[in-house]
Formats: structure tokens, C-alpha cells, sequence
């Protein structure tokens, strides 16, 4: 537990010092902030326990890094997992651990590999739709998943192997929703994109 609130405290330092509420200001960034206030809290709320103890949940961080940038999504993510846990009974504990795993770590981890995708991948819709919504976003749940399963004592009666499998498919879950939900921002909502750069991504004439 106290690894996780050392990880929890140390990204929200990080985000406070950057000021992200800034880009609350415009519409363009309070209409999506808005919407995963009202909508991440239930599916933060939903979490599932499986045979053996293991805790499974969808978390939309990724998602939130996209459309909110990392500093903003982080802040964000403490309302969420705080109403989440009153609105779905889950213990404290419980609650930060999903928080800093499932929310801070998965954000770090996509910002690092988004950015490692636009370094070094072509800039084309198709690429960031795929590279940043899909793929990126399976490899930060999968990463935070593993990481929290490998810090964390193991639930009784279930061995790692079958915790790495659960995390996995979550992630390729969560990877598929922010794929889709990315693909349809790009066509009607770009603005809704904080990583959406229209001069980047779209073909020169």
C-alpha cells in the first residue's frame, strides 16, 4: 500500500506543478473533462472479482491521456476513483492500489510509449488511430497490470500466470473501446483530442 500512495502522490505533484487546468479554459477541453467526470466514475465502480480472488477492471486512462493530455488526466483520475470506490462499496485499500496502478501507472505508461510512437512512426490518421488508441494502450495496461502483479502478494489461489492472462485480456478489451472511441473523435471530434495536431496528422496537399 505504500508503494502505491508514493506513486499516487508522486504523479499528482508532478501534474499540479504543470498547471494543466489551463486548457480548461477553452470548450475544446471542458466538454471532454466533463464527460469522463460523469461517465469513468461507473466503470471504476464496476469492478469484478473473479474466481480466486483476482480483481478485474477496465479503467479508460489511457483514453483520458488522449483527449486530456497526461497532466489533466491524472488529476482527473483521483475524483474518479474516489466516486468509483463509494459508488461500488470498494474498500480503500483496494481503491488506491486500482488508482495507481490501473490509473497512474497505465497514464505514465501511455504518454511514454504514445510519445515513443510519434517519434518514431509515420505521422498519418491511421498510424495515431492505431498506434496511440489501439496498440499503445494495450501495452500500458498490459505493462501496469504486470507491474501491479508482481509487487502486490498474490490473491489465494491463483497463480501469476493466470493474473498476467487476466490483466492481458483486459487490456486487449480496454485497447479495442479506445481504439474505437479514438477512430471516432478523430472523423467528428478532433478537438476532443489534446494529442490530435490536424498539421501533424493529415496528409500534406
Amino acid at each position: 500500500m505504500g508503494l502505491s500512495f508514493a506513486l499516487v502522490a508522486a504523479a499528482l505533484a508532478v501534474a499540479l506543478a504543470l498547471r494543466p487546468w489551463r486548457r480548461l479554459r477553452a470548450d475544446a477541453g471542458l466538454h471532454p473533462w466533463l464527460a469522463s467526470l460523469v461517465l469513468l466514475p461507473w466503470l471504476w465502480a464496476a469492478q469484478r472479482v473473479m474466481p480466486g480472488g483476482m480483481q478485474l477492471q477496465l479503467s479508460g486512462a489511457c483514453l483520458m491521456v488522449l483527449m486530456l493530455g497526461w497532466p489533466l488526466a491524472v488529476l482527473s483520475l483521483l475524483p474518479i476513483a474516489i466516486t468509483g470506490a463509494l459508488l461500488g462499496g470498494i474498500g480503500w485499500p483496494q481503491a488506491l492500489d486500482q488508482l495507481a496502478w490501473h490509473g497512474m501507472a497505465a497514464a505514465t505508461l501511455a504518454l511514454g510509449i504514445g510519445l515513443a510512437t510519434r517519434r518514431w512512426l509515420p505521422h498519418h490518421p491511421f498510424v495515431f488511430i492505431l498506434g496511440r488508441g489501439f496498440f499503445t494502450t494495450a501495452l500500458a495496461i498490459m505493462a501496469a497490470g504486470t507491474l501491479a502483479a508482481l509487487v502486490h502478494p498474490l490473491p489465494e489461489g491463483t497463480d501469476l500466470v493466470t493474473l498476467l492472462v487476466g490483466h492481458w485480456l483486459m487490456a486487449w478489451g480496454e485497447a479495442f473501446s479506445t481504439g474505437m472511441l479514438v477512430a471516432i473523435f478523430v472523423a467528428f471530434k478532433p478537438q476532443w483530442l489534446a494529442t490530435w495536431s490536424d498539421s501533424r496528422y493529415l496528409p500534406k496537399d
